[in-house]
């Protein structure tokens, strides 16, 4: 069961309906009793009539203890008159005055703040002590009088301790209802990242083998009746590369769908498949379909943290991509593993007769990916007509910040960064 749900009986269903009639009902309960009291009369005496007095006071005290929520400081303070005007003519507090005047301070104090409630219940408590001390002949500290106040208090205490309960209650409702909507934010937030990454991965893998395929396909059929002998490996190589994309999308969805089939096995690793060690494959499959990359490593290659591997993969992929689709044919990748990480360098000559019919979204996954590694990557052209992508992906031994200043440090010596 929920925080705030409560199971609900029928009775109570029908005081939350009706709490007016409720009210009624309570003041004849309350009130009944105090009217046979008063009219069996006191232990030893004769049964009596009731009077005129009586019945006045019983009357108002109906009426107060009816309306007690709708018009809560209204009937107070004519209850509170009402009992000193009866202690002035009969020189003593009429019972059932006391019992609306009780109840009417529990339901003050029970809704209105602390500060009015106790104000409020001084203040009248002591108008009505004082009316006993000086019409009924009594002392400041009689019974009846010290009795009065006690149950003023006890009544206004009462009543505070039920509003402050109730705001209590509220208030942890409320905290619950936050924490709910703010773990339905982060999980919302969690769902778009993740589809995210996914449209980045796939992405990034259809993208590049889509281009090889097109590009083999497109020299297939051109040489297909001058030289047919040349098309069996260009087929080949489109089924190699068709092949490839089946099985990187497949990966990808089986990891989406892993969490279904576990049925308490162990759970598959889903540890990013690494990156730079596949860099060969890609390069021959570049060249297969016409680009010639001079590959440059500077540094001694050593083993970088899985998701800047397949960061530097995938930056390195889809830039060699664009450079197939927009370039001359040639491009230069150089690879250089620093003390901070691995920086990648990708240039080539885009040619000027070719359209810029892509959507963008290409560079903005590099970006990101370079990002989710706590990295930097810019791309754009140079004053040459050159295409240049860099990427500074840091090592996951050192600490962003320490990164971050390093590359200011670059940047202050002089270092050019395209934006």
């Amino acid at each position: 069961m929920e925080l705030g749900e409560v199971r609900e009986t029928r009775a109570w269903q029908a005081v939350r309906r009706h709490p007016q009639l409720c009210d009624a009902a309570l003041a004849l309960a309350v009130l009944v009793p105090v009217i046979l009291a008063v009219r069996r009369g006191g232990h030893g005496e004769e049964p009596r009539m009731l009077g005129t007095a009586d019945l006045t006071a019983a009357a108002i005290g109906f009426v107060a203890i009816t309306f007690r929520r709708r018009y809560t400081l209204a009937g107070l303070i004519l209850t509170t008159f009402a009992t000193i005007l009866f202690t002035v003519q009969q020189g003593d507090r009429q019972p059932m005055l006391m019992i609306a005047l009780v109840l009417l301070f529990f339901t003050h104090a029970a809704w209105a703040d602390r500060r009015t409630a106790w104000l409020t219940a001084g203040c009248l408590g002591t108008v009505v002590c004082l009316s006993g001390v000086i019409w009924a002949g009594g002392s400041w500290y009689a019974a009846d009088n010290l009795g009065a106040l006690a149950w003023i208090g006890m009544a206004t205490a009462v009543g505070d301790a039920t509003r402050s309960r109730r705001a209590y209650v509220a208030e942890v409702e409320e905290r619950a209802r936050r924490a709910e909507q703010s773990r339905d934010e982060e999980a919302r937030r969690q769902v778009v990242e993740e589809r995210l990454r996914i449209a980045r991965e796939l992405h990034d893998v259809v993208a590049h083998h889509i281009a090889v395929i097109k590009v083999q396909a497109t020299g297939a059929k051109h040489i297909l009746h001058l030289r047919p002998e040349q098309v069996a490996p260009a087929l080949d190589h489109i089924s190699r590369s068709s092949d490839a994309v089946l099985k990187e999308i497949a990966s990808v969805v089986g990891l989406l769908r892993s969490s279904d089939d576990l049925d308490g096995g162990e759970a598959p690793a889903t540890e990013p498949t690494r990156g730079l060690a596949r860099l060969s494959g890609l390069l021959d499959d570049l060249a297969a379909a016409g680009l010639r990359v001079d590959h440059r490593r500077l540094g001694e290659a050593r083993e970088l943290p899985a998701l800047v591997d397949l960061a530097a993969f995938r930056i390195a992929q889809e830039a060699l991509t664009n450079a197939q689709k927009y370039g001359d044919g040639t491009a230069r990748l150089t690879v250089a593993y620093t003390a901070d990480g691995v920086t990648l360098d990708i240039t080539n000559q885009v040619r000027p007769d070719v359209p810029r019919s892509g959507s963008g979204y290409g560079i903005i996954g590099m970006r990101e990916r370079a990002a989710s590694t706590g990295g930097a990557l810019t791309a754009g052209p140079d004053v040459n007509g050159r295409f240049t992508v860099h990427a500074d992906l840091p090592s996951a031994d050192l600490p962003p910040r320490d990164h971050a200043e390093r590359l200011n440090a670059r940047a202050v010596d002089g270092e050019q960064v395209l934006s």
